[in-house]
């Protein structure tokens, strides 16, 4: 699940996989803006198949969270 979503992420915030920093946060990637956190939602809901509620969508800020939110769905 982890590599699946990190091919996701690494499509939404065109950056390739080698760039991401060892802990993935919206705080530590540059053009994790608002837009881009929706498009990020989106993809995930069709790769998983899942639909996030908002709260837990506000939440979704790190890798761990992604996965945590989306392991459970």
């Amino acid at each position: 699940m982890k590599d699946k979503i990190l091919n996701i992420m690494s499509e939404v915030f065109e950056l390739d996989l080698a760039s991401f920093p060892e802990e993935v946060t919206q705080a530590n990637i540059e053009d994790w803006d608002s837009l881009r956190h929706l498009n990020l939602i989106v993809e995930l809901e069709a790769a998983f198949d899942v639909s996030y509620e908002p709260e837990e969508i506000a939440e979704m800020i790190t890798l761990e969270k992604i996965i945590e939110i989306t392991s459970k769905k």
